[in-house]
């Protein structure tokens, strides 16, 4: 522990020992330095010896934890896929974020998680590699990161701690492998705590000018998300930074100006270009950034009023979240929540509340040191309880995968917290850290046994060593002086059995999660679980291997029949009726929700069609002669055959089908000028094209309908513009197209060839 102990004392991670320790040099002669090779290996000399290597190790097996089998999960999720696609061919595209090369509409967040995987392309090609592996190099970089910064106050036994703890995580390893923008954000927000910590330690400007540069660049991942754990940040810096009140303020002030400017320059670009310069902003329904940003992405996500969104734009009430499931404080503990982050969030906050107790009464002695440990946990904790507390209650959509932002607050206070409270000693310190493995144990016990069917063996193990660690700790605490030596060799055994037993549920969720493909708009980690409310998971897993009976991966349990009761809120799509289905309409899920591929399908709302080789083949034929070789509703069924041929292919309404982008006089003008050949009309994994489909409690339906919504006999009047917008724009264009031009069958998929006109 003395290494550890001089490098507690210096910040910068040297030692405080004097130079004399040093290599001797004679006078004028430079010091000799040991070699770059020797430098990698041997980590800074105020670390024990083990210290580099043991990290080394653990970036490189979590570099290949999130590497493996990367291409089975082929273009992931297909909507930012498609993106990135066209971003690598299309240097507008690439700036705006569009969703495809010719620039019809954009995606409905900014543009800087798409920048990574665009350039990868660029100089790899289009493929699954090309486009997750920066997406896993985010996930070893953020792991490094995490390690260092709490390696230098607490020692590189924390961050080791913190850092492996990270790395398993399931949402973690989960979003590390993924490319929606929650990878990029997790390390943004990492680096930015990692940037506030290093300015609390002298008063450093240029640090917390630093900060402020993540956090812009977190606003242009994923908007205000980023900005979650802004206040709690600024607060403690307020409180805590050693310096004059007033240069505080100052620098906090010139904070926020870096992250106006680096998160500005590109709104302020969007918003002062004229319409018809640039894409239409998807996700809004006025074609503003702004109105993304405070609306559907921002404070609709609080209260539920998301115009726009596959909701309808409902907010919850009476302690729901619309139909994103139960809020309150309970949410993140719940059967489709708990499994992917809580794993070790009670033991985090029990050794933060006892790591503040403890360093608030800092002997005068060591006062300066604890006073710094006491604000690196108030920073690291007031990040996680800003980001639980919001999570737990907001009303608006929450998926399983939003939970990635909590994990590296978890997994630092862990180590820190647990180191911490170790090297204590103590009867008081080990009872501590038996009271956090025995909870650990117990609640991995629980998250374990929804999945009853999956490793059963692995629940009473996790419990039962779990509890052993825990009363050898107790033991130990209660030795006297004549047998302390003895009792510190068990309560070492005991303590490395507590860490194994605690990393062991969440490593099993993590391996099952890189061992299952995985697509689609919503994904979770892990086995089936029983009694979730969400979606599933990868291709192949919305009827649960490994699950309990029927289950659901996050979703509720059943058969086949009830497939349609796995979409947030029990039944049916959020804002649906009674029997699921889209909003307004009278059935919905069932079978067809069984052939979705992962949590996808949903007509094509939440994953892309499957596209034959004869379809693709159509799409492509002349498509060079075009502005967009096709146009379809819904952003996922553009990206399918987008990515199928990588052509552009327009998204009509956006990701939701409900934009009001392009209007049906703006899509007339696209067609008379010759610059759409076809229109997708769905078929077996797009919408539907007015074919009737079995609904979640019986009932019948049709994929579509035209304007105005009629229904027949069951049967919707046809057409083809389902979802969200299908009595908006959406709706208009596909009744327009229907009556107007000839049809093109080719297999189970429909299009209707634009040039093509009926006979009068």
């Amino acid at each position: 522990m003395a290494p550890e102990r001089a490098a507690h004392h210096a910040p910068d991670g040297g030692s405080q020992a004097g130079t004399s320790a040093g290599p001797q040099t004679v006078p004028g002669e430079s010091p000799a330095r040991p070699g770059l090779v020797r430098r990698i290996v041997r980590g800074r000399p105020a670390d024990p010896c083990w210290a580099r290597p043991a990290l080394l190790a653990l970036l490189a097996v979590t570099a290949a934890l999130y590497v493996w089998d990367l291409s089975a999960s082929k273009y992931a999720n297909q909507f930012y896929s498609a993106a990135v696609q066209a971003g690598s061919v299309s240097w507008k595209a690439f700036f705006f974020g569009s969703s495809d090369a010719a620039n019809a509409i954009t995606v409905d967040k900014p543009p800087a998680s798409l920048w990574p995987m665009e350039l990868s392309v660029r100089l790899f090609g289009l493929n699954s590699w090309a486009i997750l592996v920066p997406e896993a190099l985010m996930g070893v970089t953020t792991v490094g990161v995490l390690y260092a910064t709490v390696r230098r106050r607490f020692g590189a036994a924390a961050g080791l701690l913190s850092a492996g703890a990270l790395a398993i995580t399931p949402v973690a390893a989960l979003m590390f492998r993924f490319n929606n923008p929650d990878a990029m954000l997790c390390l943004l927000m990492v680096c930015a705590v990692a940037c506030v910590l290093r300015a609390l330690e002298a008063g450093r400007t240029k640090w917390l000018v630093l900060a402020g540069v993540c956090f812009g660049l977190g606003f242009l991942t994923k908007t205000l998300q980023a900005w979650l754990i802004l206040p709690a940040l600024a607060v403690v810096y307020a409180c805590c930074a050693p310096v004059a009140v007033r240069k505080r303020l100052g620098q906090l002030l010139l904070a926020g100006a870096a992250l106006v400017v680096s998160g500005g320059w590109w709104v302020a670009i969007v918003e002062l270009l004229p319409a018809s310069a640039r894409p239409y902003v998807g996700g809004s329904q006025t074609n503003s950034f702004l109105e993304l940003t405070f609306g559907y992405n921002g404070l609709g996500r609080i209260d539920g009023n998301e115009r726009g969104s596959v909701g309808g734009g409902h907010g919850g009430a009476g302690g729901r979240g619309g139909g994103w499931g139960e809020t309150g404080i309970t949410r993140l503990f719940s059967s489709d929540m708990g499994g992917q982050i809580s794993w070790l969030l009670p033991a985090a906050l029990i050794l933060l509340v006892v790591a503040v107790c403890v360093l608030w009464r800092a002997r005068r002695a060591v006062a300066a040191e604890q006073a710094s440990q006491r604000a690196e946990f108030l920073v690291w904790g007031g990040a996680l309880l800003m980001t639980f507390t919001i999570f737990s209650f907001m009303s608006g959509i929450f998926h399983q995968y939003y939970n990635i932002a909590l994990s590296p607050y978890i997994a630092a206070l862990v180590g820190m917290g647990s180191v911490l409270v170790w090297r204590r000693g103590g009867w008081l310190a080990r009872s501590v850290l038996a009271a956090v493995a025995a909870t650990t144990a117990v609640w991995s016990y629980v998250l374990l046994d929804r999945s009853p069917q999956w490793l059963p063996w692995l629940r009473w193990t996790v419990l039962v060593l779990g509890l052993l660690a825990a009363l050898g700790l107790l033991l130990s605490a209660g030795a006297d002086a004549r047998v302390r030596r003895r009792a510190g060799v068990v309560a070492g055994v005991a303590a490395g059995l507590g860490v194994a037993t605690a990393l062991a549920g969440p490593l099993a969720y993590t391996l099952d999660t890189i061992n299952t493909p995985k697509g689609g708009s919503i994904i979770t980690a892990g086995p089936a679980v029983q009694g979730g409310r969400g979606f599933g998971g990868g291709p192949g897993r919305m009827f649960g291997r490994g699950g309990g009976k029927g289950a659901v991966p996050g979703g509720t349990t059943g058969g086949r029949g009830s497939a349609g009761r796995g979409f947030p809120g029990g039944q049916g799509f959020p804002g649906a009726g009674p029997m699921g289905g889209w909003p307004g309409q009278p059935g919905g899920g069932g079978e067809r929700a069984g052939r979705m591929r992962g949590a996808g399908g949903m007509g094509g709302l939440l994953d892309g069609a499957s596209v034959s080789d004869r379809a693709k083949r159509l799409v492509e034929r002349n498509a060079d002669h075009y502005t967009w070789a096709a146009a379809a509703i819904g952003s996922q069924n553009a990206a399918s055959y987008q990515l199928a041929t990588q052509k552009p292919v327009m998204a009509i309404g956006g990701f939701n089908g409900s934009d009001p982008s392009p209007t049906l006089a703006q899509f007339q003008r696209y067609v008379a000028e010759g610059k759409i050949h076809y229109f997708i009309a769905g078929g077996r994994d797009g919408f539907p094209a007015g074919r009737t489909t079995r609904g979640g409690a019986g009932g019948k339906q049709t994929g579509g309908q035209q304007a105005g919504g009629k229904q027949a006999g069951g049967k919707q009047a046809g057409g083809f513009g389902g979802g969200p917008g299908e009595r908006g724009i959406s709706s208009q264009i596909s009744a327009w197209i229907e009556k107007t031009f000839k049809k093109v069958t080719v297999g189970d998929a429909t299009f209707y060839d634009l040039t093509q006109r009926k006979a009068s």
